[in-house]
């Protein structure tokens, strides 16, 4: 096993998922519930298997393609997020916003 690439992916994941939608929606559910065990085994079971469905699907792609290209396909798709959010996301609000006025 490559303990090196396991240190990262686990560090990788923590940092990314800390704060997001889904841990809010935890807290969410074990607020509501009377069993946070129930709560804590559902998520933690739902991100296990999103996990290995991308592990697989990651595995099966970087036979097809090379890595170099999987990185840049990556990068390139997140500038076109980043680039996205920051400068067309709050026109989106205001129209949506304008919609209900209407």
């Amino acid at each position: 096993m490559n303990w090196h690439l396991l240190g990262l992916s686990f560090i990788t994941v923590f940092l990314s998922e800390l704060g997001d939608k889904s841990q809010l929606a935890a807290i969410a559910l074990s607020g509501q519930g009377k069993s946070p065990r129930a709560v804590f085994f559902g998520t933690a079971g739902a991100l296990l298997l999103t996990s290995l469905l991308g592990a697989l699907a990651g595995g099966m792609v970087s036979e097809l393609l090379p890595t170099r290209i999987l990185k840049t396909i990556a990068a390139v798709g997140f500038a076109i997020l980043a680039i996205r959010l920051l400068f067309f996301n709050g026109e989106e609000e205001i129209l949506d916003s304008q919609k209900e006025v209407i």
